[in-house]
């Protein structure tokens, strides 16, 4: 049983947008790249990482339909970076 493992940096972003692609292959599947940015400020759930850190972006390119529905625009979420063995 694997143990699991607290993040090292919580960072909070915003979804700035969701476009929809169309995929015309012989087994289309639905696409979105979903885009966000960083929630910065004085908050104090941003302070940790926020201070030396204080802007970014993420880009990520979704065929998973349930993935696709979950990220809502304008919403924030978290995005927890903890270390892959």
């Amino acid at each position: 049983m694997s143990e699991q493992k607290t993040p090292v940096v919580r960072a909070k972003f915003r979804c700035l947008s969701v476009t929809h692609f169309a995929d015309n292959g012989p087994d289309p599947l639905p696409q979105a790249e979903i885009r966000f940015t960083a929630v910065y400020g004085n908050g104090e759930e941003n302070k940790s990482w926020s201070k030396w850190t204080p802007s970014g972006e993420l880009k990520m390119m979704v065929t998973n339909p349930t993935a696709i529905e979950a990220f809502e625009l304008g919403k924030s979420y978290y995005l927890d970076f903890t270390p892959a063995e």
